[in-house]
């Protein structure tokens, strides 16, 4: 069974990073630089405070988890009015993905994704800078669940550590999402607000897991249980389009991705998408991406080439 957040998920080229465990006790605080990632942290123990911008500060305790969107540079720290050093020094990165500092009153666990290709907006666009997952959060047990997990693979660093860490990393990041969601969601857009909307995400989980089907704001709307001048306007006002408009650009996502197979025929993905003739889907994909199905990716990489 398809749903949106898998959808997409499946199509942004993620690569999870290593990650790392940050031990420390007495007075610290350490500087990390911004990167074009999604990043995570958790507070295992202990507590501390993060520090954004120089200026937003956020206390953590026990359990709490943060997420940066393209993170920015950013300080944990045990006094936020303390001066900060350069965190990336406190690894022995030769030896070790393991930071200690005069003791573990306080324990972080880190890592993260690099979200790469044309795809990733699909998740960044959606999602604040900053989201704080609380440890009294409706989703907190099962999120700990799997840092204890990861926590444990990453101490311990045994055959297999790479590639499992690697895993528990990407369903950590499902559950983290869905745990941001539970508790408000606050400052999230895009088809990630109308996933938060039942009905709203009970029309969009449909689009995805049929797509071919030929949907009408009449079927939709029902499916979501409001009017048709009701839902179009709920729908607009969470994805900043009108849900005829979604389903036409998901269809074309997916296109784009399957067609990276230089084998793909474009008769049998027109029909799977749900289009009349490979015309038609031929003049929809150019309107959205300015390209030809034929030849998009050829385009792409000869002008990443040349740039």
């Amino acid at each position: 069974m398809h749903d949106a957040l898998s959808d997409i998920l499946a199509l942004i080229e993620m690569r999870s990073i290593p990650c790392t465990r940050l031990e420390a006790a007495g007075e610290w605080a350490w500087r990390f630089p911004a990167k074009p990632i999604l990043k995570f942290v958790a507070v295992l123990k202990g507590g501390c405070w993060l520090i954004l911008n120089g200026e937003e500060r956020y206390r953590l305790e026990t359990g709490d988890t943060f997420l940066l969107a393209n993170a920015s540079d950013y300080v944990v720290a045990s006094d936020p009015g303390k001066r900060p050093e350069d965190g990336m020094a406190a690894f022995d990165w030769d030896r070790s993905d393991i930071a200690r500092y005069q003791g573990d009153d306080t324990v972080l666990l880190g890592g993260g994704f690099a979200l790469e290709g044309n795809n990733a907006g699909l998740l960044l666009d959606v999602l604040p800078d900053v989201m704080i997952l609380s440890a009294a959060g409706p989703s907190a047990a099962v999120l700990h669940g799997s840092l204890k997990l990861l926590d444990e693979e990453v101490r311990a660093a045994r055959m297999g550590t790479t590639l499992l860490t690697h895993r528990l990393a990407d369903i950590l990041l499902v559950q983290a999402l869905r745990a941001f969601v539970d508790q408000g969601g606050g400052g999230v857009g895009g088809w990630l607000a109308a996933l938060k909307d039942p009905r709203l995400g009970a029309s969009i989980n449909l689009m995805h897991r049929t797509p071919e089907r030929q949907w009408t704001l009449r079927e939709l709307a029902a499916e979501a249980g409001m009017s048709r001048s009701s839902y179009v306007a709920h729908f607009k006002e969470a994805v900043g389009m009108p849900p005829m408009e979604y389903l036409r650009r998901w269809r074309m996502e997916k296109a784009r991705d399957a067609l990276r197979n230089a084998n793909t025929s474009l008769a049998d993905l027109a029909h799977d998408l749900g289009f009349a003739s490979e015309s038609s889907f031929g003049n929809t994909f150019k309107r959205v991406f300015g390209h030809s199905p034929r030849n998009y990716w050829a385009t792409r990489d000869s002008a990443l080439v040349s740039s």
